[in-house]
């Protein structure tokens, strides 16, 4: 199973737009960014896409420009779902897993694309490819979100999402002694984030959780580029036994 962040910002985005903070003026003279937070999970031959934020067409042209065959919406926020419209013409939208609520909603906003929905319970795995997936409740009020337990070739992703720290016991059942966490740290420690959670806060969590290894994705232009265990734009793990395919012609022709 790789594991490929796409990107690891928040809604805004690092560099925020007219903001000259540290963090910022950094990202613009060294040419760095964090895009919003996505995922590319592949398995074998099998694509899966975890968000589709409105920075979608960057990301793909910057991982090869894969062809997706399925997606995960975690919660319907702008920056988790609408880049969605970037497959019109470009390939058939790929098919959605979600929960029926989160499927819902987005459905609504991307009406006038035709796609498969595939509703699935929280705790209840489901099967993409050789993958097995499992929406995992989380705390991002006031609506609906979900982390992601993946399991393929013999390893575990987990993922926690948008969410404050107080996640249910249950799910942090399902996210412990993964091969490797990510995990919600949008701001430093000291600061006061009532959706999500802050740095120290991921930290501690993340030990309670007992990783082989983890990241801290969904930074806030106030997370300093180089504290340990941040997550990177483009960064990619290879686990469990991973075997080598060769490209594979696109599948899904565009629309014309």
């Amino acid at each position: 199973m790789e594991v490929r962040l796409l990107g690891t910002g928040d809604a805004i985005g690092t560099p925020k737009v007219g903001c000259s903070c540290a963090q910022c003026r950094k990202g613009l003279e060294t040419n760095r960014e964090r895009l919003r937070t996505s995922l590319l999970v592949t398995v074998g031959g099998c694509c899966i896409l975890v968000d589709s934020g409105p920075d979608l067409r960057r990301q793909l042209l910057s991982s090869g420009s894969p062809v997706i065959d399925a997606l995960v919406w975690t919660h319907g926020h702008y920056d988790h779902f609408m880049g969605y419209g970037e497959f019109y013409r470009v390939q058939d939208p790929p098919p959605v897993h979600a929960s029926p609520e989160v499927l819902d909603y987005c459905g609504q906003v991307f009406s006038f694309l035709d796609f498969v929905r595939h509703p699935h319970a929280p705790f209840e795995p489901f099967e993409i490819g050789g993958a097995t997936l499992t929406l995992v409740p989380v705390n991002h009020p006031p609506g609906p979100a979900y982390g992601l337990r993946i399991e393929a070739d013999g390893a575990v992703l987990a993922y926690t999402a948008d969410t404050r720290a107080d996640i249910p016991s249950r799910s942090l059942d399902l996210l412990a002694d993964a091969d490797l966490l990510l995990i919600d740290a949008i701001a430093p420690a000291g600061y006061h984030i009532s959706k999500h959670m802050t740095y120290d806060e991921a930290l501690a969590i993340a030990s309670s959780l007992r990783p082989k290894t983890f990241r801290c994705v969904h930074l806030a232009h106030l997370v300093p580029w180089d504290l340990p265990f941040i997550g990177q734009d483009g960064e990619t793990f290879v686990l469990g036994d991973h075997v080598d395919v060769p490209p594979r012609p696109s599948s899904h022709p565009p629309h014309l």
